[in-house]
Formats: structure tokens, sequence, C-alpha cells
């Protein structure tokens, strides 16, 4: 008599982008699968605050690069139209402000940036923003195929011919500021193509030249907002995994990763409240340094994790108004005069600059749902430095903290300076007043929401020894069946990049288990195409030049055998 055989069990602990995805993903393959989250809410970073019919994106507040968000529900045999996910295109992509109070408007439409650009460049100038989109094009192209849709599972998986080929296409050890550099002759226009490194958690003039891919997804593909707030992705996600079955445990934290009894294995997870579940497989979707130091046992290698370089935290604040702003687009950077030395606060001193760069969002001006009618939302997120423990806080320049950080002082300066900042340069008027409610997120309270060390929003930095073959791997160096997905995993930080990460992390256990993957078995029909869509590739050379060349030849032989050049 044949049995049917039990289905495989998986844990996931964390309810971020990436557990909710890798989640989904296992169920569909046949996976019995629980995910722990220690919040009372999905989506992690991805969430959302409220306050009396205002809502706030507590992370993410835009979208970019949509085909990854696609590829994911595609896989998961659905999209987001039939979640219901509304997807609307922010124009323009940002408002620029800088310290002189003029304002550049990054667009998707070509004719604008045409305007833009020769406006401060000239025509050259133009010319030579085609040429930055064509490389920015080459690094966003090559990173989809080679990197975010590879495992780099050991040094060996970077020796990939196709991969060490278009290795210095990608100019890793550029950086942005320098490769902009070359196309961009104003500092106004290199400050206006290098700021998105702050969305990599990095200073522009560190962060490797691959990453103008984060530019080029905006200006070619744009910037896309969900209605109702991220989240909607991210509850999109949750329900298509609970209709295959998927189980979520909120308010439900992990004290540690249950091991066999040879310490080799993970066999499970054992819950804060001393409860033990075991499974055939854990992924751990919670910071993952955090991991390694407080749910697994120590090892050298986890110790290692703590000396790695960060990303920088935030203070980030959540404004509800009383009356709309017109001054302000859905997306507004606003850059400090000082631009070098500010990144410099953040990352050599880990405090706030004496005078920010900041980002400031108002998502009620693309989404009505997020703030009551005639009223903002507002979020703005100055990027600073991460959590310093009392030692390293010694001999550091800045705030008086007391060889200390402290964050009661830089959110009020913060705080004014952003009021400041954005009246002195918008002419928008005594904002401060127009406040009635206010949140606020610090280093502090990011480290102890969710989890992440030094409350490093970001996770683990982008510099060129901290990707590839040499981020921490998406499955545990000695303990087998234990996997990672998240922002400090491969292939890294960012939204899409982590959804990218989750289809690796699922790819990887599915080979363990020898089990097929689900998303490659689908029927592609060969989609008939018209003679007048049939690609034709000119040579290079017509008949008519091959003619000539032939005859060249002949000639410079007949030449030749004439004795022309003894």
């Amino acid at each position: 008599m044949n049995k049917t055989r039990p289905k495989r069990t998986a844990i996931v602990v964390g309810a971020g982008a990436g557990g909710v995805a890798t989640a989904a993903r296992l169920a569909k393959a046949g996976f019995e699968v629980t995910v722990f989250e220690k919040n009372d809410f999905t989506g992690g970073r991805c969430s959302l605050l409220h306050h009396e019919g205002y809502r706030f994106d507590q992370g993410p507040s835009l979208l970019l690069l949509p085909g990854l968000f696609q590829e994911t529900f595609t896989d998961l045999s659905t999209s987001l139209s039939a979640e219901g996910v509304h997807l609307s295109k922010c124009e323009p992509n940002y408002n620029i402000w800088f310290a002189d109070s003029q304002c550049f408007e990054l667009s998707t439409d070509i004719s604008r940036m045409k305007r833009s650009i020769e406006h401060h460049e000239g025509k050259a100038g133009f010319e030579r923003y085609l040429s930055f989109l064509q490389e920015s094009h080459r690094h966003y192209e090559i990173s989809v195929a080679q990197v975010l849709k590879r495992n780099f599972t050991s040094l060996l998986s970077m020796l990939r011919p196709r991969f060490l080929r278009h290795l210095l296409e990608l100019h890793p050890f550029e950086s942005i500021y320098s490769r902009a550099s070359k196309y961009f002759w104003t500092e106004r226009l290199r400050r206006v193509f290098t700021f998105g490194s702050m969305y990599m958690g990095m200073s522009p003039f560190d962060a490797p030249g691959t990453y103008s891919l984060l530019q080029y997804t905006e200006l070619a593909e744009g910037i896309w907002y969900p209605t109702g707030g991220f989240h909607s992705v991210i509850a999109a996600l949750v329900r298509v995994g609970e209709r295959m079955g998927v189980k979520y445990r909120l308010s439900t934290p992990i004290s540690s990763v249950k091991l066999d009894a040879k310490g080799k294995r993970a066999t499970g997870v054992v819950l804060e409240n001393g409860e033990t579940i075991l499974a055939d497989v854990v992924i751990i979707n919670a910071d993952l340094v955090y991991a390694y130091t407080n749910l697994l046992p120590q090892t050298s290698y986890s110790r290692s994790l703590q000396k790695r370089s960060t990303s920088c935290s935030s203070i980030s604040f959540y404004w509800a108004m009383d009356r709309q702003i017109p001054e302000l687009t859905t997306h507004n950077i606003f850059l400090a005069e000082h631009y070098r030395e500010s990144f410099d606060d953040i990352f050599k001193q880990q405090l706030i600059p004496k005078e920010p760069s900041f980002y400031l969002n108002v998502p009620s001006r693309i989404d009505p749902t997020a703030a009551p009618e005639g009223k903002d939302s507002i979020v703005v997120l100055v990027p600073v430095g991460h959590l310093l423990d009392e030692k390293q806080g010694i001999g550091r320049k800045g705030l008086d903290v007391h060889s200390k950080q402290d964050w009661n002082a830089m959110v009020s300066k913060a705080r004014q300076t952003v009021f400041a900042t954005v009246e002195a340069r918008t002419g928008a008027r005594d904002l401060q007043g127009a406040l009635v409610k206010e949140i606020v997120n610090t280093p502090q309270s990011w480290k102890d929401v969710f989890n992440l060390d030094k409350g490093a929003i970001l996770g683990l930095s982008h510099s060129f020894f901290n990707v590839l073959c040499f981020r921490p791997k998406t499955k545990h160096p000695s303990l087998d069946r234990l996997h990672f997905v998240g922002a400090s995993a491969h292939p890294g930080t960012g939204v899409p990049i982590v959804l990218a990460g989750a289809k690796l992390t699922s790819e990887q256990v599915l080979e363990d288990f020898g089990m097929e993957k689900p998303w490659d078995v689908v029927a592609t029909g060969k989609k008939d195409v018209g003679e007048i869509d049939q690609m034709h590739v000119l040579p290079l050379l017509s008949n008519i030049h091959m003619a000539v060349l032939t005859l060249v030849m002949a000639a410079l032989i007949l030449m030749y055998s004439q004795g022309f050049y003894t």
C-alpha cells in the first residue's frame, strides 16, 4: 500500500519583504510553511504608520525596478493587478533643491531633461547625459542578469566567464561620483546624478560606480507608488502565500535556532516562551548580523560580521499637517551646500551633518488616501550615522555627546534644520505651525523595533568587498538546512533586490531537497512574429563594401606577387 509522503516543512523567521516572498515561493513548491514575526505586523520596514486618517510609509516610499516585482508575482502564478495592487507613476521623479534655492527637476520625460541639462551644460552636456545613460544602462542590464539572478556561493562563483568579461564594465573600483564626473562637468549636475547612493546607505564618494543603475532605472523606467502605501505590495504577497497554505504567527519572537545533537544542522526554532517548533529547513529573514549574534552560537565568523562596515541609519519624521503644502511635490531632495563634508559627517563621524542632505516625501500628493481631504502627510528621512558603542564614540567630533551619540539633541537639530531649509528654499511658510502630529524613528528605535544591528537601516555596506561572493551567503557556511534572505545577504539591500534574493534563496532550498522549481515549469508557447517584427541584424559590411574590399585585397596580392614591395 502506497503511503503519501508528508510535506516538507519550512520555518521563516521574520515577515519582511524577503521572508514573505520566500514563504510564498516555498509554499508553491510544496512546502508547509510557517512564518514567525516578532512584531504584530508584516512587512518589516515596509510597514505603515497611522494617525487619525493620516498614513505614512515607515520605510520605502518609492517603487523602483518594477520588473523584479512583476517577476515575483508572475512566478507565483498571479500579477500585481490581479492582487489589487495599483501603481501610479510619479512625475516628475524628484524636485532637487539646492542651497541657492535653484530647483532641478528629474524626469523620465526626455524633452524636459534636455531643456534642464542644456540650461546648465549646453548642448554638449545633453550629449554627455545620453552617454551617461548608455553606461548606466549597461550597469543595470549586466547587474540584473549576472548578479541579481545569480548566486555567489564561493570565490569560484566570480570566475564565471560571463561575469568576468563584464566585470570592468561595471566600474566596481570607481565611485559613483567619479564616474558621473566624466559625463557632467558642473558640480550641480554631479550632485543631481549621485545623491541616489543614499538609497544604498553609502556616500557617493565611496559607493561603487556600478550603482548608477539606480539613477538609470528611475530615468528609464520611472518611479512608482502603490496606492495604499508600499505595504500594499507586501500585503498582496502575504495573501498569495496564505492561499497556498502559509501560516503567519505574529507577535511571536524566537530566542534561538534549534540545532541537532551534533550542532551541525538546523532543526527548528525555540520561541521566547520556550516552545520548540521543528522543521526540515529554517530561513532567516531577521537582520543577518543580529541573527548570527543572537540566534546562533557565537563563532569567529559571527564576530567578524559585527566589524564589517555597515550602511547609515536615519532620523525619520512622520508629520501630519493641517493643510496642504503646495510647494512640495511627491518626492523632494534637499542637498547640502557642503556636499562631500555632509557625507563625511555621516560615514566617518557617525553623526548628523552640520548641514544635512535629506529626502522629503509627500505621499498624499500622489495618493489622496494618505491624508484627510485638504491636508498632507509628510515623511522626512535625514541620513545619520549608525549607533556606536561607548568605546567607538570616544574621540568623535561634532556635537558634545560626552563620548556618546546624543540622539535627543540630534533629533531636535534635524527637525529645526528641515523646517528652516524647506522654508528658505521653496518659499513654504510656517511648517511647524501646520504640524498637528509627529512620529519619529531614530537609530535606536530602528534597532529596538526591527532588531537592526547598529540601527543601520540598509544592513551591511555595499563596498566591493561586501558584495558578490564577499557578502554573507544565502546559506550558512557550516550549518546544514539554514538559509538567509534579506538586506545583508546576497544580493543586497532594497526591496526589489531582496525579492530577487528571495528567489535565489528559495531555489537553493529546493536544490538541497532535490525538488523542482515550479516557476520554471511554465508552458512558454512560441509567439508568432510577423515579418515586419522579425529582427534582422545588418552585416557590418554591405555587399558593395565586400566587393570593393575583395578588389583591393586582390590588387594588393597582385602587386605583392609582381614584386612591388620587394
